[in-house]
């Protein structure tokens, strides 16, 4: 059972500041089946044609990530959330290229709903995992390639140290095909209920397993 908690400085800054967790156990990741990769292909035209008309402020988890970010000291004009990134890059109809069927997923979850979703592999991480701002120590190899500096952003860590954030993962803990456990981070809009998170949380679970098998598990951390 992974043990996830917020720290005191974030919730103090957000108090509605929530965490949505889900765990997979046993899962197969592969190339993206060409259904999804239809799938996903024809939802980002159908959005970039929606984005042609249609201010991305337009979208309430965008703004309200945004707001969140500046309550956090986080300049999101600088720093944007994953989410907003992704959708900006629809909108100029640079479409999103496949990688393996566990990121394309996770990427989609991400722009149907409008909010940042990490997902990491569960063998390279150790102990408890702490959602906090970053430190000057905190930096990591990011999955773009480049040395990130998290100081003053929002990251997840653990026992080894910082590798996640709702701006830019580390290549620490990325997903692969060879990954069989993975844990998902889903960084909820602060002003959704209970009730809304749960249902989200329980759709994501039961698509991302439909592809790859396996079951989850999944909890809400406030």
């Amino acid at each position: 059972m992974v043990q996830l908690t917020i720290d005191e400085e974030v919730k103090r800054l957000v108090p509605l500041f929530k965490i949505g967790i889900i765990t997979y156990p046993s899962i197969v990741i592969s190339e993206s089946p060409q259904m999804l990769k239809g799938r996903i292909r024809f939802y980002q035209e159908e959005l970039a044609l929606q984005l042609e008309s249609n201010e991305l402020m337009s979208y309430p988890g965008i703004t309200e990530w945004r707001n969140t970010f500046k309550l956090l000291s986080i300049d999101p004009g600088r720093y944007r959330p994953s989410s907003e990134a992704l959708l900006r890059r629809i909108k100029k109809s640079e479409f999103l290229p496949s990688v393996h069927s566990a990121v394309d997923l996770n990427n989609f979850f991400s722009i149907r709903h409008q909010i940042p979703f990490g997902i990491y592999d569960l063998l390279q991480l150790e102990g408890e995992i702490s959602i906090r701002l970053g430190t000057r120590e905190d930096r990591y190899l990011g999955i773009n390639g480049r040395e990130n500096n998290m100081e003053g952003k929002l990251l997840s860590s653990d026992g080894k140290g910082p590798f996640g954030s709702p701006i830019v993962d580390s290549k620490r803990s990325a997903v692969t095909e060879l990954t069989t456990q993975a844990l998902q981070l889903i960084y909820l809009q602060p002003s959704m209920d209970e009730e809304e998170c749960k249902q989200l949380l329980h759709s994501v679970g039961k698509m991302f397993t439909q592809v790859h098998g396996g079951n989850y598990h999944c909890s809400i951390v406030t």
